[in-house]
């Protein structure tokens, strides 16, 4: 993403004619190799995310910022069932990957939302998430994966952020900083290798707000598993500027297609929940909407100053 003209200029990020493009393009670029994994075998299929509560650990080694187990967040899919009060998931401070400026910053948004503020984070402004949280912008609306010859796209539907993968080329010899910094990905069987770098630090690393420097590099390796039905995101992070040490993370995503699984539960077993949502791609917007006064860690709605053209 080379600007925030699209999102400060207009609340409708891409138009009915763009996203029609999108679903073309990999025509336009030439179809991936039959040899690769097919993540979008019809413009249709979609992934939404297969677990709740953000990034999971991997069974051993350095892994991501959890809830806090002393203070356990009630969702809304846990109001629904017992009526318990909503609240925000605080980060569990005692990980060791956090440099102290980090956990610093974490522990007083901790306190904020132990005391009563809301946590809803940028996002809810129409701030684009950066990478690696890209990947925890589909727990309820899909994202869509258009596959060519010479580049991945990601799109979510929510708010229509939009990431770009360039196949089989190196990174530029100057990566100017940027919301999704600059990805580059080649195949290694049947896994889509990620690497991407320059990735500004406006962002964070994950819904906590786990904050990062300049110096995020992330690696993501995507394959198809249990025949198809799901997609497994590996996530590799280092950065030395807030973190102690590398650490790794896994995402998984359940396949969503019309005719074949449109109307799931997202959450197995709770009827009061949301249903995924089948394709496909529709136009949807970010725009003002009351969480916007309400998101004390958050950020006004992303205006431009002038045009950048």
């Amino acid at each position: 993403m080379k600007s925030m003209r699209s999102f400060a200029s207009n609340p409708i990020s891409v138009s009915a004619a763009a996203l029609s493009g999108l679903v073309c393009l990999s025509a336009a670029l030439g179809a991936p190799n039959a040899s690769v994994p097919n993540f979008s075998p019809n413009p249709s299929v979609s992934w939404v995310a297969a677990e709740q509560g953000g990034f999971k650990p991997l069974a051993s080694g350095a892994g991501p910022v959890m809830e806090d187990p002393a203070h356990p967040a009630v969702g809304n899919d846990e109001f629904r069932l017992t009526g318990k009060q909503p609240s925000f998931a605080t980060a569990d401070l005692s990980n060791p990957i956090l440099q102290p400026w980090a956990r610093e910053a974490l522990r007083k948004r901790n306190e904020r939302i132990l005391a009563g503020e809301p946590g809803f984070g940028p996002r809810v402004s129409c701030w684009p998430g950066g990478v690696p949280t890209f990947l925890l912008g589909a727990p309820f609306r899909p994202m869509y994966i258009i596959q060519s010859a010479k580049e991945v796209v990601m799109v979510l539907e929510l708010d229509h952020q939009i990431r770009r993968i360039y196949l089989s080329v190196p990174h530029a010899k100057n990566v100017k900083p940027s919301w999704y910094g600059e990805s580059v990905g080649h195949y290694e069987g049947d896994t889509l290798v990620v690497d991407t770098i320059g990735l500004n630090d406006r962002t964070y690393v994950d819904n906590f707000l786990t904050p990062h420097t300049g110096k995020l590099h992330v690696v993501e390796r995507f394959r198809l598993i249990d025949g198809g039905r799901t997609l497994e995101a590996r996530i590799h992070v280092e950065d030395d500027g807030a973190f102690t040490m590398p650490w790794d993370a896994v995402q998984r995503f359940k396949r969503i297609e019309p005719g074949v699984d449109d109307n799931s539960l997202v959450i197995p077993n709770d009827a009061t929940n949301g249903r995924s949502e089948a394709g496909p791609l529709t136009e949807q917007s970010c725009a003002e909407s009351p969480l916007v006064t309400f998101a004390s860690d958050g950020a006004p709605i992303p205006q431009a100053a002038a045009p950048d053209f």
